[in-house]
């Protein structure tokens, strides 16, 4: 088996001391030796943030060497160091899984090489799948509050300058609510919604504001 090792710390003060790093490298190391894999290299992102695969350059790299068949595990020292959430891991596995490679996170005893290791991984991916399914039915739930309260969701849109200087130099002119709409909707100007349809009741807000 061959092995490529992940380190991370997230400040520039733990990249200093040296200990978080070294730490996490020996522990890869020992568990590498102890087993009979060859650790291809050691990749390490240092005073960078958990926060996604795109933000850990060398984790990314580790990943497409992995896919790629150039080593058959990637080893972390601490589960927390390769994701920040279960869902991030879960994907990861995913992703690892799809490619017929390998996990293992010494501190947790996630190891997809074992029976044991697997089961492990997969209660994770579990509770993973459990965590989407609240986060979904809580935002559904949130929306259907604010629809209920009258709040228009979807992106805002806002009104043209140029339509709305017509509207207001047009009223000001005497020109009538229902004859400006009429016009609007002849040459299909979008209403500020994206609309197509004006009213007499939007040209009089617009004009209003």
């Amino acid at each position: 088996m061959r092995a490529i090792g992940y380190t991370r710390v997230s400040t520039a003060g733990q990249v200093e001391s040296g200990a978080g790093l070294a730490d996490q490298e020996a522990a890869i190391r020992a568990e590498c030796e102890h087993r009979g894999w060859e650790l291809v290299r050691i990749a390490s992102d240092p005073a960078v943030s958990g926060k996604s695969l795109d933000h850990r350059p060398e984790l990314a790299g580790a990943c497409a060497a992995l896919d790629a068949g150039g080593a058959d595990v990637l080893v972390a020292a601490k589960l927390d160091r390769l994701a920040r959430s279960v869902l991030d891991f879960a994907s990861l596995m995913a992703r690892a899984d799809a490619r017929h490679w390998a996990l293992v996170a010494l501190d947790v005893n996630v190891d997809t090489t074992t029976p044991t290791g697997e089961l492990m991984a997969t209660v994770i991916a579990a509770f993973a799948q459990y965590e989407r399914r609240l986060i979904g039915q809580r935002t559904r739930a949130a929306l259907a509050q604010k629809r209920a309260a009258g709040v228009v969701l979807g992106r805002p849109r806002t009104l043209a300058p140029a339509v709305r200087a017509r509207i207001c130099s047009e009223r000001a002119a005497g020109r009538s609510l229902r004859a400006i709409a009429d016009a609007l909707n002849a040459e299909a100007v979008p209403t500020a919604q994206g609309g197509s349809r004006w009213h007499a009741s939007t040209v009089r807000h617009v004009a209003a504001a």
